[in-house]
């Protein structure tokens, strides 16, 4: 017997390769060069810092395919990102959170003091770490569950709009037509539900209100955790509290959709899976490490005592050990931790030496050029220039900018970094904000053409006279 050829429809042939794609996905992640080639497209230059995190970041999935007992003994290689401010460190952070997948949590590393202190205790990193991860499993699971949800708040609107007749259990209350009646009458009320044309309808929800107020405890170690605890204890005991609240359909079909969403996720499996991803590929970010360094390995009494007691608190933390949450345990093992550091005053060696140890991989970035600057502002998705832009063009003026302006720009942003301070591409938002301000003043009165040239003479009147005057450039540039 001849096989056929089965063919497909252009739509069923997408949602092939749509699937193909996930699958794919799911099971070949990104490649150290695929990774790279994601952070080129928002950061220029800094390859060593990019091939770096891109061969951490493939390291944990090649550890998830080892099969041995030895998948328990390969540890996460932690790197210290060292560099000036401004040449792209926190920027390699933020691109990460967004190409991993994978729970990231960022901190500052200021912003904690030693056990017995008043403020936030090291562990809370890992605390908010898991809360990230328990938003985005959750997150996963209410998208997978939209369309029966969907479903579920469309019932509930169409009850309260119209109410079913039903039948007794003793006897009659409604006739066979009249049941009949009422259900062509849903129907009809469902079908104008789907076409959006009772979206401007009234009508009024028992609504759940929080009948604890929201606590916050500060103290010594683990007390933020306490006052999370204590909420989640009394929550359960008090009563719950509803009132009545008027909403137009369109907005209660919202509020329906992820009431209903809430009720069909298994918390239990979401937290389960929360808590393995946090521990296998979570990351944490760690900004101003250098911060909490002793100055030039200065010790004794103030400052650097709290400073060296925060990297001994930070220690067990970044080796691994188990860390108390509300969702129970979490091992730190095999979370990758990424510290980033100007290290002006400081360096990597004033840190205590049990951490530096468990930083093993050391990455220096660059100081920005004049050619740097020009990638900058051009180059990128995100970059300035295409950012004023579409801010301009949302007033109805289309905002160009001249090759030779761009040149101007950069040459003046690496001069003042040069002689003032270098705060690197940070310099070329304080430039442009400075060159356009008459324009994003004007743009909404339509004092000026609808069309704006920026040319390199342009750019010296405005902002040569700012740049000679060293103490002004000072305040403004």
């Amino acid at each position: 017997m001849e096989e056929k050829e089965i063919e497909l429809t252009p739509e069923q042939k997408d949602a092939v390769i749509t699937f193909a794609k996930t699958q794919k996905s799911a099971l070949d992640p990104m490649t150290p060069r695929q990774i790279v080639t994601e952070l080129d497209k928002y950061i220029i230059g800094q390859d060593a810092a990019k091939k770096a995190v891109a061969i951490a970041l493939r390291n944990r999935w090649r550890r998830q395919q080892v099969l041995s007992d030895l998948r328990d003994e390969i540890m996460p290689n932690n790197i210290i990102l060292i560099g000036p401010t401004g040449v792209g460190k926190t920027e390699i952070a933020r691109r990460l959170a967004k190409l991993t997948g994978a729970p990231f949590v960022k901190v500052e590393a200021t912003k904690f003091t030693e056990v017995g202190y008043v403020g936030r205790d090291v562990e809370s990193m890992i605390r908010d770490l898991i809360e990230r991860s328990v938003n985005m499993v959750r997150d996963e699971q209410t998208e997978s569950k939209l369309e029966e949800a969907k479903i579920a708040a469309e019932n509930r609107i169409i009850d309260i709009l119209i109410p079913p007749v039903v039948k007794g259990p003793s006897f009659d209350t409604a006739t066979d037509t009249e049941l009949e009646e009422n259900s062509r009458t849903r129907e009809k009320f469902r079908k104008m539900l789907r076409d959006g044309k009772l979206d401007d309808k009234t009508i009024e929800l028992d609504v759940q209100v929080d009948s604890v107020p929201s606590m916050q405890i500060l103290g010594p170690i683990g007390m933020d955790e306490m006052g999370m605890n204590l909420q989640d204890i009394f929550g359960n005991i008090m009563p719950k509290k509803h009132k009545k609240r008027k909403m137009k359909i369109s907005d209660a079909r919202i509020f329906m959709e992820k009431e209903e969403a809430e009720k069909l996720i298994d918390m239990e499996a979401v937290v389960k899976e929360a808590v393995a991803r946090t521990e296998n590929t979570g990351i944490v970010f760690v900004d101003e490490i250098d911060k909490i360094a002793s100055r030039g390995g200065a010790s004794g009494s103030g400052p650097e005592v709290s400073r060296e007691g925060v990297q001994r608190d930070l220690l067990p933390i970044v080796e691994g050990t188990n860390v108390n949450t509300r969702y129970g345990p979490v091992k730190t093992d095999h979370i990758l931790f990424i510290a980033s550091g100007a290290f002006h005053v400081s360096k990597p060696s004033d840190l205590i030496p049990e951490l530096q140890g468990r930083f093993p991989i050391r990455v220096e970035l660059k100081s920005l050029t004049e050619e740097d600057f020009i990638k900058i502002l051009t180059f990128p998705e995100n970059a300035l220039i295409k950012q004023y832009t579409a801010l301009m063009q949302s007033e109805g003026i289309t905002l160009t900018f001249e090759q030779s302006a761009i040149e101007e720009i950069a040459r003046t942003a690496a001069f003042v970094n040069q002689e003032i301070t270098n705060i690197g591409a940070r310099r070329l938002h304080t430039i442009l904000t400075t060159l356009l301000e008459e324009h994003l003043f004007n743009a909404p009165d339509n004092i000026e053409s609808n069309v704006i040239t920026i040319d390199d003479i342009t750019v010296k009147a405005r902002l040569d006279d700012i740049v000679k005057n060293n103490d002004l450039s000072k305040f403004i540039l």
